[in-house]
């Protein structure tokens, strides 16, 4: 059982030939693009401005690039620096979409999208989840934090910003070059130029200094580290070097399963890939898989899967790491915004 299904379509990455609808339909979209940023920019719609800075990190591509793992370290970093951050996001595919909620790690995934509860889980700052972010804004202010960080949003031109990041994957960077459904883009990549900061996530973290060759000029990489895993049912952690030279279950409901599967192997581990949709609402029987051995799978999966999980299954965190000059630049552009004490 290697697969449970994907949202990615092939052709965005492989080369392989673009469906004739597809390409029929990508200009169509990408007029609808250019009208609505046509219309910010002009201010012929307006955008809205929050009392207090406002962090967008997002992406040109549709689909995972390591934006929560960014968000998750950057809302660390700023709350060491002194402020008070939240979390502000739309909630993919969550119920009752429509509906603002705040989220806290006990919400349910099916409430409060799987993303936002996991930063919740990891950082324990305010989140909220609405679909309008002017108002998620104004209610993480009222809750009394001096500085908002969007999760995804970078097309929500709505709410004003201070400092864009953008989030590549530097194996996948932006596909074919087209726009959905033709391609990843949902922007032209030329967007890209507009944004502060360019973060190129490289993945599992290397000793090798050639792995930094993916970045370009301008662009900072972003290393993913894990190296233990925690039982979902309770108890201490366990090094991942315990499960080295086994055969394990790994379960990735992420946007690009591959990367976690390959940073087990990384650690000597034999996985045996099951691959989920994106956002997949797990039940128990998906990870019913006819043998017992162990389940390590990402932490956005896991918590979807606490309220069944049993002793085979397991969490495996992972941080990411940046250069110390990024956080240098780039807390250095947030201290500018500090208001007055």
């Amino acid at each position: 059982m290697a697969s449970k299904g994907s949202q990615t379509p092939s052709y965005w990455y492989d080369g392989s030939a673009i469906p004739f609808a597809a390409r029929l339909l990508a200009p169509v979209y990408g007029a609808v693009v250019a009208l609505r940023r046509g219309l910010y920019r002009r201010g012929w719609r307006k955008r809205h401005a929050l009392p207090v800075p406002v962090i967008v990190v997002g992406n040109v591509t549709a689909g995972g690039t390591g934006k929560t793992p960014l968000t998750i370290a950057l809302v660390d970093r700023l709350r060491d620096a002194g402020w008070k951050p939240g979390v502000a996001s739309r909630g993919y595919g969550r119920e009752e979409a429509k509906v603002p909620r705040w989220v806290e790690a006990s919400t349910p995934t099916a409430l409060g999208g799987d993303e936002p509860v996991l930063i919740a889980w990891k950082t324990g700052v305010p989140v909220r989840v609405d679909a309008d972010r002017v108002a998620a804004g104004r209610a993480l202010v009222e809750a009394g934090c001096n500085i908002i960080v969007c999760d995804d949003g970078l097309q929500h031109y709505r709410l004003a910003r201070d400092i864009e990041i953008e989030v590549v994957d530097a194996q996948r960077r932006y596909g074919n070059g087209r726009l959905i459904p033709a391609g990843p883009l949902r922007e032209p990549a030329e967007r890209a130029r507009d944004c502060d900061f360019r973060v190129v996530n490289l993945g599992q973290a290397s000793a090798d200094p050639s792995a930094l060759a993916s970045c370009g000029f301008g662009e900072w990489a972003m290393q993913l580290h894990i190296d233990s895993a925690q039982p979902l049912s309770g108890g201490r952690a366990r090094a991942l070097s315990h499960f080295r030279g086994q055969r394990v279950h790994a379960v990735a409901g992420i946007a690009h399963p591959q990367r976690f599967f390959d940073m087990l192997r990384a650690h000597g581990i034999g996985v045996v890939p099951h691959a989920f949709a994106d956002h997949h609402a797990y039940q128990a029987a998906d990870l019913r898989f006819g043998s017992e051995l162990p389940v390590l799978m990402t932490e956005k999966d896991a918590v979807k899967c606490k309220a069944f999980a049993n002793e085979w299954h397991f969490s495996v965190p992972l941080s990411a790491d940046l250069p110390a000059a990024f956080w240098v630049n780039l807390l250095d552009r947030v201290d500018k915004l500090r208001g007055p004490a």
